[in-house]
Formats: structure tokens, C-alpha cells, sequence
């Protein structure tokens, strides 16, 4: 505990003596926090230890220096924050330090949703802050809703409704009708995340594979064109399709 102390000593330190740490602001912190945790990100998916605990150790910062803003604006503290989140993990988690039972991670998930919903009272049963990228609202959402029991049976089911989704959206297109098409693209974009939940795969890890792939393969073609003297914009198509399907054997 006592590095904490002393970590929470140097922030305070800053916010004296740092002009720069003196000007933040609670509102000042937030883009450069979703920085850090898509830092943190990066360095997860890139399995790269030093790389996690340098920017683990950043997000920690921010934790920190929260606390001390809210803290000089009389707003709480960071001993308040610590015991009321025990309370919490104490509270939603029954089948630990109670009498509940849950089987799986499911269970689990819906036990803490119920347990939040009567917290809440009227709150949204699907409220989540605003924000959050797309691809991670749809996934909480379709999480939320299924923890509540409104949810597919079985993977298999979404097969026919992607198949359907994807109908409506080709009748959208012939009928030229853009503002029905976005619609529809939304809809199948949802499917196919809800497909992802089911199959327990992360939508937004698969695009980004898929979108690293693209840039290298992309990358790799650009290359291949400069070595023999061309250009990526004044070529063919007939010779993009070949400089595309030669940089699929380098990054399959």
C-alpha cells in the first residue's frame, strides 16, 4: 500500500507544481483517457507485457488524478470511491459472498444485470453511457438484453435473419432508396454482431485482424508496383486483382 501513497503524494505534488498538471480540468481528462485505454488495448492484443504494464500503469495515473480533482472540488475521495465499489462487488456478486449459486460467466452476467436493474429502478434496463464505439454499444446491448432473457436460442437462428437482413437491404438498393439502405446495413451489421456474441468471438478484435491484413496486403502491393516501375492509381484493374491475390500468399 505504501507505493499508493506515495504514487497519490506525487499527483497531488503536480497538481501544486505542474502548470500543466495545475490547468487540467475533470473535463480536460476524458479524450486523453480514451487514449490511454486504446493504448492499453494495443498493447493487450499485442501480447506485449512491457508495453501492458508501462500503459496499465498510465491508466492508473488517470484513476489517480480523478481523484484528486474530485477531491479539491469536494465531489468525493479516493478512499470514498474505493469502499463504495467494495460494496458494490460485495453486493452484485451474491453466489461469492452470499447464499446465490450461478453455473457459468452467464449466469453470472444476469444475476449482476437483475441486481443492477432493481438498484436502479427506472433507470433504462439497456442504459449505457454515451460514447462508446458501435460495435461495443451493439455487443453490451445484445449482452444486456440477454442477460434479461430476450435473446436467440441458438446461432443457427441468426443464419436465416442475416439472410433476411441482407434481403431487405438488396430491395433497398434496386429501389435506390439510400436512406432504407442505411437502415438496413444497420441491421445487418447488428446481426452479425449479435452472431459474434453467440459464437463468442469479439466482432471488434475480427475487424481489426481484418483490417491489419487489409493495410499489410495493401501495403505489400504498393511495393510490388513501385519495383516494377508502376502506379497503384494508373494501373488496371485486371493488374490490381493480381497484385491483390499475389499479396494474399504473403498475408494469408
Amino acid at each position: 500500500m505504501e507505493v499508493f501513497t506515495r504514487l497519490r503524494q506525487i499527483v497531488a505534488e503536480l497538481r501544486q507544481r505542474c502548470p500543466w498538471d495545475r490547468a487540467q480540468t475533470l473535463e480536460s481528462l476524458l479524450p486523453l483517457t480514451w487514449e490511454e485505454v486504446a493504448e492499453l488495448q494495443e498493447a493487450i492484443y499485442a501480447e506485449n507485457p512491457q508495453a501492458f504494464a508501462e500503459e496499465l500503469g498510465d491508466l492508473l495515473l488517470h484513476v489517480f488524478f480523478y481523484a484528486q480533482l474530485a477531491e479539491e472540488k469536494r465531489y468525493t475521495s479516493l478512499e470514498a470511491v474505493a469502499e463504495r465499489l467494495i460494496h458494490k462487488l460485495i453486493a452484485r456478486h451474491p453466489h461469492v459472498y452470499g447464499q446465490a449459486t450461478a453455473a457459468d460467466a452467464q449466469s453470472v452476467l444476469k444475476q449482476w444485470e437483475n441486481l443492477k436493474a432493481a438498484q436502479d429502478g427506472t433507470a433504462s434496463p439497456l442504459r449505457l453511457p454515451e460514447g462508446l464505439p458501435p460495435l461495443v454499444e451493439a455487443y453490451r446491448l445484445q449482452e444486456k438484453a440477454a442477460a434479461l432473457g430476450f435473446d436467440w436460442a441458438a446461432p443457427e437462428a441468426l443464419w436465416d435473419k442475416l439472410s433476411e437482413e441482407l434481403e431487405e437491404l438488396h430491395k433497398a438498393l434496386a429501389a435506390r432508396d439510400y436512406a432504407e439502405a442505411s437502415k438496413e446495413l444497420g441491421d445487418v451489421l447488428f446481426v452479425l454482431v449479435n452472431l459474434a456474441r453467440h459464437l463468442h468471438l469479439s466482432p471488434e478484435q475480427a475487424l481489426r485482424q481484418t483490417n491489419r491484413k487489409f493495410r499489410q496486403r495493401f501495403a505489400w502491393m504498393a511495393q510490388k508496383a513501385k519495383a516494377e516501375a508502376k502506379n497503384l492509381q494508373t494501373c488496371s484493374p485486371e493488374e490490381l486483382e493480381a497484385y491483390w491475390q499475389a499479396a494474399k500468399s504473403y498475408y494469408p
